[in-house]
């Protein structure tokens, strides 16, 4: 029998609705579960068990007469740290903000109040979300559930932590370069980065989304229900459409015919080790054994992009950090200022040459893409890393060489997903990065379930320590 943290929303709102089980009891049992894993991984912050059980309460209610509030009623659920939820703090991961409560909530965290959802906790992100890690200055040193020496990815580090562990099977993260897929990949999860404005953020930017993070295509697609409605505070988001998410399984056979380029070299970055590099080509393989065609794709992205894009984030960051009280910018993470303060000399033309490449890096993203129906590829070119470190690199210099194949889909604001397709002999999860034309999310879904429907068996899911 499927232990109650373990059990996916569509299965919760079934047995709410038969009165098998109520949101209290499922509440209870994922608090209890989080209590057991939450010391050695980390994943939390505001983990109000009180909070949590009133709302499990107020859902429970609303079930026994029959008036469930929305799509979500009674479903433990988590949101980053960085989606605003009303009278909380929000420090960003650092310990470099003034912890002043929020006056709202974000879009994406009404969005799931109003239907229902059980606000568990917010989970955990590094320094300003800038690193793919769990290491922040505010939040206790987040891991990886398949392997707690490792770290989780980040920037979505305790949501991706937290769906990998059980703590519910609902959880928001965010991702300008890679922050949503990074952390799934590495955890094992699903996580889908919708076209850019496809779920209303606030506060909007270039390439940043919001998006599940899952263990499961179905359970995404239940929140992309709630999560893609509208709200007006986006001055980025698209005009809302109301897309039949629940269409996200079209079985196998929605393979069948497809031309999928695969991309297995980013042009930039670190090189693809060689488990990652055999479990995507396998992946490849059973797509097309299912009837897609798959076209090896030569690499886009160049060096110069990656580059362009890194500094002009660092002097966003060193803008940002310069105007910071000396004694508050002494309290954020060394290796992001390094990196921050390393763009300390550039010149306008540089700022701006920097600037040019997200441009050009769009322009070949949708281009190379335009041949294809989707694009397959790697997430990132390694597996987890160590916990410790702020990236693969640990070089604050070469921060970004991991995101070769995240960030152009940021860029070209096309809808991307990570799957797990596949384990290192080490055991740790590596992730099937899946990408389609912009606005086509709910394709992207469809192909990510039927992958899920072919791919190998999946291992169970990691277990806390004993204690």
């Amino acid at each position: 029998m499927t232990a109650l943290h373990d059990l996916p929303a569509h299965d919760l709102i079934a047995a709410y609705r038969q009165r098998t089980l109520s949101p209290v009891e499922v509440t209870q049992a994922v608090l209890a579960h989080i209590e057991r894993w939450e010391p050695h991984i980390k994943a939390t912050y505001l983990l109000r068990p009180e909070a949590a059980l009133a709302q499990a309460r107020a859902s429970e209610a609303r079930w026994l007469r029959g008036e469930p509030q929305g799509a979500l009623d009674g479903v433990p659920s988590t949101i980053k740290e960085n989606i605003s939820t009303e009278g909380d703090p929000t420090p960003l991961g650092t310990a470099a903000v003034e912890l002043v409560p929020a006056a709202a909530d974000a879009p994406p965290a009404a969005r799931m109040r109003e239907a229902g959802a059980v606000i568990v906790a917010k989970t955990t992100m590094p320094d300003y979300g800038m690193l793919s890690s769990g290491l922040s200055t505010f939040h206790p040193l987040s891991r990886n559930p398949w392997d707690v020496s490792k770290g989780p990815g980040g920037s979505s580090a305790g949501g991706g932590a937290a769906a990998a562990a059980g703590y519910g099977p609902l959880h928001i993260g965010t991702d300008i370069g890679g922050s949503l897929r990074l952390p799934a990949s590495w955890c094992g999860i699903f996580s889908l980065k919708p076209s850019l404005g496809r779920i209303p953020i606030d506060p909007p930017y270039t390439g940043r989304a919001a998006g599940p993070m899952t263990r499961t295509v179905a359970d995404a697609a239940l929140m992309m229900q709630v999560l893609s409605l509208p709200d007006a505070r986006d001055s980025m988001s698209l005009p809302y459409q109301d897309i039949a998410w629940s269409q996200f399984n079209k079985g196998v056979e929605r393979l069948r015919g497809l031309r999928i380029g695969l991309l297995l070299d980013a042009g930039c970055g670190l090189p693809v080790e060689p488990e990652v590099k055999a479990a995507v080509e396998r992946a490849a393989q059973l797509m097309e054994a299912a009837g897609a065609t798959i076209v090896p794709m030569a690499p886009f992205m160049t060096q110069a992009m990656l580059d362009g894009m890194d500094h002009f984030w660092r002097m966003r960051s060193h803008i940002d950090l310069q105007a910071l009280p000396a004694a508050r910018r002494d309290k954020v993470l060394p290796y992001i200022r390094a990196w921050a303060d390393s763009a300390a000399g550039m010149s306008g033309t540089e700022v701006f040459n920097a600037s040019h490449q997200f441009h050009l890096t769009r322009v070949a993203t949708v281009k190379a893409c335009s041949a294809f129906d989707y694009v397959i590829s790697p997430v990132a070119p390694m597996p987890a890393f160590q916990a410790e470190l702020p990236s693969p690199t640990n070089d604050p210099l070469h921060p970004l060489e991991h995101i070769g194949f995240t960030v152009p889909f940021n860029m070209s604001e096309q809808p991307a997903a990570s799957v797990n397709c596949g384990y290192t002999s080490a055991g740790l999860p590596i992730g099937l990065q899946i990408a389609g034309p912009r606005f086509d999310d709910l394709g992207v879904l469809q192909v990510a379930h039927a992958f899920e429907l072919i791919r190998e068996p999946q291992r169970a899911w990691p277990q806390p320590p004993a204690a």
